[in-house]
């Protein structure tokens, strides 16, 4: 008897021991900690302006998650909304909009939606339904448009119809300009602020003629748009210094910001956008301020010339919060407000399309403290990610699947 007490103890003692080490390794957050994920070797030799500004350690999620997926069957989805009820919203680059069960039953396409250009990376992109949809049901997103001079973003708005079969009254409140004959950085995300206006993405187009448009206060190109319902430049806009700027710019100096999102407790708007090899960024935006594309940036050209000057700090532009080299394609993004994965709690999670994975970020500070990549051996092009009414994550993938993931349902606190 007596032996057998001992052996309790000491074995007692070393699951103490052992929970005491985890911890150690531990993030006081409840995630264990290790090295960055990214193991690639990055495209240049440039310096981050602070320490973490990239590569920072890889964190891994102790309480079991599980995710599955709802359908297959969707064509190339590019934007994801939940609806008050818990179904799910998608847009299809191809220019449908349908509703999607949270067991996986695909609705027809809802008619009434103007034509999109979806060659290249166009087509119907993001979406948001209104803060008042229970009672107005007005839907508003983002599309690639076919006008005079070429293809430009554009942002339109419907009502959903009580039968769910069409959008009616579809009108567009908003046009990028200038058109320019690309098919390619449309940007095309939409969300609302705080106050009932909506912010929208916009792309510089890519091209070398209107890459600098970026930095133009005159152009709707590479900025965060901030207007009315209506279409209007909204209240409370900074003023940007220059002949002919435009009411409605909230930021300039973007490439192509596919990733747009409120924090939940702050309400600091974030955003992140492709860089071209190598400085795929993350910032948090403020109003008025120049985020420097394409005068400073981590990445260089495709053909591994230097862009510009080949610099990443300059006076008056602002930092990323963090950049990617090599590049994981950020698409959408959406912070994570529930409480059913703890320490997920204000982590941000990012859709990957080049990637292929979910990244989820730990920030605190307005600093990124930690990393780690969700369901990567998918093997899917992440396109956008949001968060249901029943607080599991929802995201999208250009091969058409629809994927939930939460809590595991037999996960014990």
């Amino acid at each position: 008897m007596k032996i057998k007490n001992y052996l309790f103890i000491l074995a007692a003692m070393s699951a103490i021991v052992l929970s005491c080490s985890d911890d150690d390794d531990g993030d006081g957050n409840g995630n264990q900690t290790g090295p960055p994920v990214e193991t690639l070797p990055a495209n240049t030799d440039y310096e981050p302006a602070f320490e973490g500004q990239t590569r920072i350690d890889g964190v891994i999620t102790t309480t079991d998650y599980e995710s599955r997926v709802v359908t297959s069957n969707l064509e190339a989805p590019w934007g994801v909304t939940s609806l008050p009820d818990g179904r799910l919203l998608i847009t299809e680059k191809e220019g449908n909009m349908r509703i999607v069960t949270t067991t996986g039953t695909v609705s027809s396409a809802i008619t009434g939606i103007p034509a999109v250009n979806a060659a290249g990376q166009g087509g119907l992109l993001g979406l948001c339904i209104d803060p008042q949809f229970a009672s107005n049901r007005m839907v508003y997103w983002a599309f690639s448009e076919n006008v005079g001079g070429g293809t430009l973003t554009a942002v339109a708005k419907g009502r959903l119809a009580d039968d769910e079969k069409s959008i009616e009254n579809a009108t567009v409140i908003y046009r990028a300009n200038p058109a320019y004959p690309s098919d390619l950085h449309y940007g095309g995300r939409v969300i609302f602020d705080r106050s009932g206006n909506l912010f929208i993405s916009t792309g510089e187009r890519s091209v070398l003629p209107t890459r600098p448009l970026a930095q133009s206060v005159e152009a709707a190109l590479g900025k965060i748009i901030r207007i009315t319902t209506d279409g209007q430049p909204a209240s409370g806009n900074p003023t940007f210094s220059g002949n002919g700027a435009l009411p409605e710019l909230y930021s300039i100096g973007h490439r192509n910001p596919q990733g747009i999102a409120l924090h939940p407790e702050t309400g600091d708007l974030w955003q992140a956008e492709h860089g071209p090899r190598g400085g795929d960024e993350l910032n948090r935006v403020r109003a008025g301020a120049n985020y420097g594309w394409p005068t400073i940036t981590y990445g260089i050209e495709y053909s591994g010339e230097t862009i510009g000057d080949g610099i990443q700090q300059k006076d008056g532009m602002e930092q990323p919060v963090y950049y990617w080299d090599p590049v994981i394609s950020p698409s959408g993004i959406t912070f994570y407000k529930g409480d059913r994965v703890p320490e997920w709690k204000n982590n941000l999670f990012l859709s990957s399309l080049s990637g292929k994975h979910i990244i989820r970020l730990v920030i605190d500070d307005n600093r990124v403290v930690g990393e780690e990549r969700l369901l990567a051996s998918e093997g899917q092009r992440f396109r956008d990610i949001t968060q249901g009414t029943d607080n599991a994550l929802y995201a999208v993938t250009d091969e058409g699947r629809l994927y939930r993931i939460d809590r595991k349902t037999d996960a014990k606190d």
